[in-house]
């Protein structure tokens, strides 16, 4: 059953206008990452992959590898389908998994671990994997490593022991102290829980919108908080600063409906990696398609008017991401300059970080 808190206007606006608290029913999945020398030297042919988890339990799995003759995709180390430079394949009959993985393996360079970048949960809508991605100059983001997520308060007993399976090991809990009072994360075993709370004394959300404008007004100025904001880059400091610890993976960072202040975390980190800008907003703008359900039973139980206040605030929208980009531009010059001054990456910080969450 799917679970709405409505939206009530109060002095903490970022609490109320990102957020709806949600739980949906999903099917689980069962896997590992890993990945192989072979993966990490040499040159990766992908240029695109995919796994797409089916609602009848089946994987479509599709690629492109310009130059390649054949492509075998494999599961729990068999040969599944196999295709050429081009593929798209559908893969059936698969047992029972936490997290189907796949291997996309070419007769000749690095191969793919790939699993769909959704982790279905009974307490989540939009917990998914950060990695799986293409950089600019041909390298892969790993995957199973960093988590991206929404609230995590309505984790049952069988999504904690799934992300003890899946090496949750850190949370970074980006929200206000009202909605962690209101909504304390549930955690897994063993793993640790750090407050990293972005809008801290923001001035920006103070009062709640009257008119689809200012609501669209509200969530471009919060975005640019969050690039420059003192309490947003203290908390993306310790974000960063846990991705970079290989002890503390596989780590999540979440918000209230993950995707303002976990849709920047992720932004900053797929940008650092080197993943261009298009790659990035896509990511981004994925929040409106997994969230779309929880959404639209929001909107459904209010008033036209007020849904359409509203709506602005539960959407992701290119103009939000960009405002944060053009506040890097115009307070620190340039991407590597906010790494440096607002993340606290210097250049043997970032070097490591791709090593760590690279490959190819």
């Amino acid at each position: 059953m799917t679970h709405i808190t409505r939206v009530k206007a109060s002095s903490c606006a970022l609490a109320a206008a990102l957020l709806v608290g949600i739980a949906a029913p999903a099917v689980s999945a069962h896997g590992a990452p890993a990945s192989t020398a072979r993966d990490s030297h040499a040159r990766i042919p992908f240029t695109q992959a995919k796994v797409t988890a089916q609602d009848d339990g089946s994987y479509t799995v599709e690629w492109k590898a310009p130059g390649t003759h054949r492509v075998a995709v494999k599961a729990g180390g068999r040969t599944v389908a196999s295709g050429g430079a081009t593929g798209k394949v559908t893969v059936r009959g698969l047992a029972a998994a936490d997290r189907q993985w796949f291997d996309l393996v070419p007769e000749r360079g690095g191969s793919l671990h790939l699993a769909d970048r959704l982790i279905k949960l009974e307490g989540t809508v939009n917990f998914r994997d950060a990695g799986g991605y293409r950089t600019a100059d041909g390298h892969w983001v790993k995957m199973g490593e960093i988590y991206r997520s929404d609230a995590l308060d309505k984790l049952t007993a069988a999504d904690l022991a799934k992300l003890k399976r899946l090496s949750v090991r850190t949370v970074f809990d980006l929200r206000m102290e009202s909605e962690r009072t209101a909504a304390p994360d549930r955690v897994p075993a063993g793993a640790t829980h750090v407050v990293a709370d972005v809008l801290a004394g923001s001035p920006t959300f103070t009062a709640m919108p009257t008119t689809p404008e200012e609501g669209v007004a509200m969530m471009v100025e919060g975005e640019k908080f969050m690039v420059s904001g003192d309490s947003a880059k203290a908390a993306y400091r310790t974000v960063f600063a846990g991705a970079t610890d290989d002890s503390s993976r596989a780590v999540v960072f979440h918000c209230t409906a993950g995707k303002d202040r976990t849709g920047w975390a992720n932004a900053a980190l797929l940008t650092a990696l080197g993943v261009p800008r298009s790659t990035v907003m896509e990511d981004y703008l994925a929040s409106n398609d997994y969230r779309a359900e929880a959404n639209a039973a929001a909107l459904a139980s209010m008033p036209a008017a007020q849904a359409a206040v509203y709506k602005p605030l539960l959407d992701v929208r290119a103009e939000y991401l960009n405002s944060g980009f053009q506040e890097v531009s115009e307070k620190f010059g340039s991407f590597g300059a906010y790494e440096k001054k607002a993340l606290g990456l210097d250049a043997k910080d970032i070097r490591d970080l791709k090593r760590d969450l690279l490959v190819g």
